[in-house]
């Protein structure tokens, strides 16, 4: 582990309070905004676990390794993630890399 990895979430931003009219979507671009890093790793994983053959994979499980990355391999100030960003990060995934549209399943957004 390298000296960028250990302080990979030393500088992750204080989550944007949320006002209650604000929806999850409204939430999760403050959040993105504010922590670009956690999109990197979002990629990285995505990547992985296409690399592997899978056809098709989970955003929570994506969220998961993240998750084990920052708790586990890392060093730093706890990180905290809502687990409601995860379909978003999905979509965003998708949106940007169109090649592999449909490796996450979708649902229809509710609120």
């Amino acid at each position: 582990m390298n000296a960028v990895q250990l302080n990979l979430f030393a500088d992750t931003k204080t989550p944007v309070a949320a006002n209650d009219n604000d929806s999850w979507e409204d939430r999760f671009e403050a959040f993105h905004r504010n922590n670009p890093h956690v999109y990197e790793l979002f990629k990285k994983y995505t990547y992985e676990a296409i690399a592997s053959g899978r056809d098709t994979y989970s955003t929570i499980s994506i969220f998961e390794r993240i998750r084990w990355y920052t708790d586990i391999e890392t060093k730093g100030d706890p990180f905290k993630i809502n687990q409601n960003y995860a379909t978003y990060y999905g979509r965003q995934f998708m949106r940007d890399h169109p090649q592999h549209d449909g490796f996450f399943r979708t649902r229809r957004l509710r609120g």
